[in-house]
């Protein structure tokens, strides 16, 4: 079932939320200092692509994975996690969209504290 989901996940949507990670990470990497950020863009990215069937576990992270979390959650997360929730939302509306809404919700926690998450 879950390789089901993922292609029609792909199909309607989940190659272009990829590319948009792609591309933030690509903007990231641009800086040296933003190279750390934009790696974590290219680990989400390849999560958005395939999700059915991972898991997300935070919270394994240091002190230096803290720091760069709460970076993150300034600069960049909100409003990742903003726009994966509203886009989520939507797709619970529907019956057949809440598949796809339990999904965003996965990413609206990635968008807040990637550094340390663990997907299995």
């Amino acid at each position: 079932m879950n390789f089901i989901g993922n292609i029609i996940w792909l199909l309607f949507g989940g190659l272009i939320a990829s590319i948009a990670w792609l591309i933030a990470g690509l903007i990231l990497c641009v800086t040296v200092i933003g190279i750390p950020f934009g790696v974590q863009c290219f680990k989400i990215a390849s999560f958005v692509l395939w999700p059915f069937g991972k898991e997300i576990e935070l919270g394994h992270f240091g002190a230096g994975g803290f720091f760069l979390n709460i970076i993150w959650l300034v600069l960049f997360g909100w409003g990742f996690a903003i726009a994966h929730l509203v886009i989520g939302a939507i797709f619970c509306l529907t019956i057949i969209g809440i598949p796809f809404g339990v999904q965003h919700l996965k990413f609206a926690q990635l968008g807040l504290m990637p550094f340390g998450a663990r997907i299995y």
